[in-house]
């Protein structure tokens, strides 16, 4: 029996997201998809850390690895795996590290502001591990979280596109949520755009 890879998402928009990655690079392998929305509102409101009960009490008992693919939860959420007894891993974190590789200057974009300061953090950290220096630069895509909100994807994603194009002296340009991941097919920088969603699904397979 194949081990069901558990991914826990705060938007039911990445469930065929993912489901189309599996099947394009990943054929046979078992997802079992959670949604959460109400873990990333209140991450917001209280804090990443506030959400850490609630992701105990729904990752208890599963069975194989866990990928967290909400940026501003997956710091908490890796906190987590001693006491689940399971692989958990952050969707962004090999995104993180390829980013630390393509250094020194990295620009991340996001489109929630919660997500700024665990993605940052999270660069430095792979950037340590590899012995790498890097100069980071935030960039919050002004409008765009209440277009994803309302539906209007195409909206969202073309915003983000403008905002990455804007970017300028960049080594690496780093989208900080799994759902602006398709904007980098919309950009015409020539810096490398990198999203979470493909490395981060191989990463936890493997795991």
């Amino acid at each position: 029996m194949v081990t069901p890879l558990t991914l826990l998402h705060t938007s039911p928009v990445h469930v065929p997201v993912f489901d189309a990655l599996r099947d394009s690079d990943h054929p046979g392998a078992v997802l079992r998809h959670l949604v959460a929305p109400e873990l990333l509102d209140r991450a917001r409101t209280e804090g990443p850390d506030a959400v850490a009960p609630a992701l105990r009490a729904l990752l208890a008992g599963s069975a194989g690895p866990v990928l967290v693919t909400c940026s501003t939860i997956g710091a908490v959420a890796e906190s987590l795996a001693p006491e689940l007894g399971v692989p958990v891993l952050r969707v962004d974190r090999p995104m993180a590290a390829e980013a630390a590789r393509r250094g020194p200057r990295i620009a991340v974009l996001a489109t929630v502001e919660s997500t700024l300061a665990p993605t940052v953090a999270l660069l430095e950290e792979e950037a340590g591990r590899a012995g790498r220096p890097v100069s980071i630069t935030t960039h919050l895509v002004a409008r765009a979280w209440s277009r994803f909100e309302a539906g209007d994807t195409a909206g969202y994603l073309d915003l983000v596109a403008r905002a990455a194009d804007a970017l300028t002296e960049v080594d690496a340009v780093v989208l900080a949520q799994a759902s602006m991941a398709d904007a980098a097919a919309l950009t015409t920088t020539p810096a490398p755009i990198l999203s979470s969603p493909a490395p981060g699904l191989a990463a936890a397979l493997a795991s």
